[in-house]
């Protein structure tokens, strides 16, 4: 959106059946209020000295006007990602904070609202107990199938069958399963490593797993069968009887 000179903060309230205004205010919403309008300004870039910027205060709402952001790029793209409520996850990490507590705070104070709005109104945010700013990539989950490596701590259930599954990082998930999954698996999966194929929701923003179903137990992992590596050993020595001792040394005197 284009830069603007000049942005108005204002904050609504009816606090005993009166608004609020300059010549009655509580004196701590009026500290926090002016602290959220100093941090918002700044955002995590601090692009904007509030030490340097000038505000006024005016009458009607509790309202702060601050001017002289005509060059505070970053500000203007995030008030122009305000117009989408569903965007806050684009917004500077210190700005959304600020609007997330304005939403909590309007949301316990049916009457309290928040507004920003620029030159000539031409640009207009308003946050009230109606409105529902929020981080959309944050708040999103997807389907995914995952391989899961671990030790079954766990399995079987009557009604809800499940594995437990203790993660190589420690963490121990509960992965919901079929009672014929379980039944038909042939290897003793208990107090041993597996490898399980999942689907479950993963968070866009986290990368954690939720609603973990089990899809199958993973039969093309590696393991270790003493008893069949037993039987190759006496089959190769079975064969080997017959090749006498010195057969490298025969081939090596056939070469030369």
């Amino acid at each position: 959106m284009s830069a603007s000179d000049t942005l108005r903060f204002a904050l609504n309230d009816r606090i005993n059946d009166a608004p609020i205004g300059l010549s009655r205010v509580p004196l701590r919403l009026l500290g926090q209020f002016q602290g959220e309008v100093e941090e918002f300004l700044k955002g995590s870039t601090k692009e904007i000295d509030t030490d340097q910027a000038f505000v006024s205060v005016e009458e009607g709402s509790l309202a702060i006007v601050a001017s002289g952001l005509l060059a505070a790029t970053g500000l203007w793209t995030d008030v122009g990602h305000l117009q989408n409520p569903s965007a806050l996850g684009l917004l500077d990490h210190k700005r959304a904070a600020v609007v997330e507590r304005w939403q909590v705070s309007a949301r316990k104070n049916p009457h309290r609202s928040y507004t920003l709005t620029d030159t000539g109104n031409t640009l207009s945010v308003r946050v009230d107990a109606s409105s529902d700013f929020q981080n959309q990539v944050e708040a999103m989950w997807v389907p995914v199938e995952k391989f899961l490596q671990g030790t079954v701590v766990d399995m079987g259930g009557t009604t809800k069958p499940n594995i437990h599954l203790k993660l190589d990082d420690g963490k121990t998930v509960m992965i919901a399963a079929t009672q014929q999954l379980i039944a038909g698996e042939e290897t003793n999966r208990l107090y041993r490593q597996a490898l399980l194929r999942v689907s479950a929701d993963e968070s866009l923003k986290t990368g954690e797993l939720r609603n973990l179903t089990l899809l199958a137990f993973d039969a093309s992992q590696p393991q270790w069968d003493e008893a069949a590596f037993d039987k190759l050993v006496q089959k190769g020595t079975k064969a080997w009887a017959v090749v006498p001792e010195n057969w490298l040394e025969a081939l090596r005197g056939h070469h030369e």
